[in-house]
């Protein structure tokens, strides 16, 4: 998710920016989708995977993810009704990193030398995440060598994440992080938020969208449909009335 979002940071309005990693791993695949105001939801495949830590006692993230693909879709106008055809990049997954294979693929398929720093700090309460964030740093066409050498060794060096992310570091402390003692300038501040779409509305068209057929056997056989969010969880009923209704607009 956190990668994602400073991915969709660069987005101009109203397009969308996903990631999907689909994997061999025990948690099966992976999805996020991000918005520029600061908007994201995602969910794994499989939420009940395990694997025992690592010997230093942390996630074992490569584990969990193994061998797969991994895939960015920017789609422009998505909501508000332009449907231009997406441009869908991939790479194969590198390490399952999960950091590393976004610097991977900024890369390799959009010709970008980046920088990534993602962590998650877990703990075994509710909520299962304490605390998440990153820094992703670009070249900009043209930046001097020495500074892109000097960048690459101060995060090097640099102390583990997460352990920055729970002492309460501030965006600008990761920015320092991973620039060290080259200048810079904070230009925006911006709120990030889990936040789903979904709604009735959605449901129904998706519903309706399965064909007159299928419609009309949820209607005879389950009286009614039932849908659930793969994102956020919320749960869509309708009834037998929305069901007819929904035949009946197919035939006017």
């Amino acid at each position: 998710l956190t990668g994602t979002l400073l991915m969709a940071a660069t987005l101009k309005d109203f397009d969308r920016l996903s990631v999907r990693i689909e994997s061999q791993g025990a948690i099966g695949g992976i999805i996020a989708e991000a918005t520029k105001d600061g908007t994201v939801r995602g969910y794994v495949k499989n939420p009940d995977a395990e694997l025992p830590p690592r010997p230093d006692g942390k996630f074992d993230v490569s584990g969990i993810v193994g061998e797969g693909t991994f895939y960015v879709i920017r789609e422009s106008g998505f909501d508000v009704g332009l449907h231009r055809d997406p441009y869908v990049g991939s790479v194969p997954i590198v390490s399952g990193e999960i950091g590393e294979d976004f610097a991977y693929y900024l890369a390799k398929s959009e010709q970008i030398p980046s920088a990534v720093l993602l962590g998650v700090l877990l703990q075994n309460s509710d909520p299962f995440v304490k605390a998440s964030g990153g820094v992703l740093v670009q070249m900009m066409p043209g930046a001097n060598e020495h500074i892109i050498t000097m960048i690459e060794d101060t995060i090097s060096h640099a102390p583990h994440l997460t352990s920055v992310i729970n002492e309460g570091a501030t965006p600008a402390d990761l920015a320092r992080l991973a620039l060290g003692e080259i200048p810079f300038e904070v230009l925006e501040e911006k709120d990030v938020a889990f936040r789903c779409n979904c709604s009735m509305e959605r449901a129904r068209t998706l519903i309706s969208s399965l064909g007159r057929a299928e419609v009309e056997s949820m209607l005879s056989e389950d009286k009614g449909a039932v849908m659930s969010c793969g994102f956020c969880s919320e749960v869509y009923q309708l009834d037998e009335g929305d069901l007819e209704a929904m035949l009946s607009d197919e035939d006017a």
